[in-house]
């Protein structure tokens, strides 16, 4: 068990460059509200809900962490600060970070899976500030969630999603592993949170760029296969008998 709890310990440490000791990693909202979580969703499935949901309000009052007794997590999860809300039926992956202010919400089952309102986070993911990740959807493995991005659809493995709604980006998150990335997102290299939908809109037209260019020279070729091709015999050129 205190193996476990070391190995826990020490994967936050590689997310997060702020603690000095394994001690102050203890006082983390995010690790008690995750320790919380633990007992109230055994007692969530041993069907005694409503001390499940009394865990669940006392997590929430000490942490500012809002996790329901029904949500599944797996391990080396970390929240860093709180206000995050995880809904009943959201599914969580392995070594998955999200940051303060982030949403994993629900919507109407007849618009999904029935039963499964809340989204399914593969391993790897960093959800960042803000972020809203709406309905029964599947957020692919080491994904990016970019700040105040809010995602609807199902996020392909690998992607860095950014926007309202969020789309993903020229950048591809597997390209950025690194043990401490800003927030989810490599902002001092590519997309900086507060400038994120300017240099969105400068990737498309670079992408618009591109695609005219290779559009001129395939024009460009046709014309002079055309050019080049035997030009066909003239039907008229014959003489009536």
């Amino acid at each position: 068990m205190f193996s476990a709890l070391s190995e826990y310990l020490d994967s936050i440490r590689a997310r997060d460059p702020a603690p000095r000791s394994r001690w102050e990693i203890l006082l983390y909202p995010g690790v008690l509200a995750l320790g919380l979580h633990r007992v109230a969703h055994w007692l969530f499935k041993g069907e005694l809900f409503f001390l499940a949901r009394f865990v669940n309000h006392l997590s929430r009052f000490l942490t500012a962490i809002d996790i329901h007794p029904g949500a599944e997590i797996g391990r080396f999860f970390f929240v860093d600060h709180g206000f995050v809300v995880i809904g009943e039926t959201a599914v969580i992956g392995n070594n998955v970070t999200i940051y303060q202010g982030a949403t994993l919400g629900g919507r109407n089952p007849t618009d999904g899976v029935s039963g499964k309102r809340h989204p399914t986070i593969e391993d790897d993911v960093i959800v960042s500030l803000g972020a809203a990740i709406l309905g029964p959807l599947t957020v692919g493995k080491g994904a990016r969630i970019g700040a105040n991005a809010v995602v609807t659809r199902d996020v392909a493995p690998g992607s860095v999603m950014v926007g309202i709604p969020a789309r993903p980006t020229p950048v591809d998150a597997t390209e950025k592993q690194r043990g401490f990335v800003q927030y989810g997102t490599p902002c001092s290299q590519t997309f900086d949170p507060s400038t994120q939908k300017l240099e969105l809109l400068q990737c498309e037209i670079r992408q618009m760029q591109e695609r005219i260019t290779q559009l001129i020279d395939e024009r460009d070729e046709a014309r002079q296969a055309a050019r080049t091709a035997p030009s066909a015999p003239d039907r008229d050129s014959g003489t009536a008998a």
